[in-house]
């Protein structure tokens, strides 16, 4: 069993074309980090999440550690080296 070390979590919107650049981004770093995890929600039909978290705009990238505490936060399309460098300080 593997123990989940990094959860990289993505607030997209249907028709925000940097969201799909930022969901690959985060869809390869999640399979490159041992344990991470991935979530995609939607701000329309994860209104409370996205207004409880202060998402103010789209995309909106999230990496939480292994307890759940927020160690990062961008909004935009990140690189992929980004996203592992950040996602090293939840490690």
């Amino acid at each position: 069993m593997q123990v989940q070390t990094v959860q990289l979590v993505l607030f997209s919107s249907a028709f925000c074309g940097p969201c799909m650049q930022t969901r690959t981004v985060l869809e390869e770093a999640a399979r490159l980090i041992p344990g991470a995890s991935f979530a995609d929600l939607d701000v329309v039909a994860h209104v409370d999440e996205a207004e409880a978290e202060g998402i103010e705009a789209t995309p909106t990238v999230l990496i939480r550690n292994a307890a759940g505490a927020e160690v990062f936060r961008a909004e935009g399309a990140p690189s992929l080296n980004q996203v592992l460098v950040a996602a090293a300080k939840a490690l």
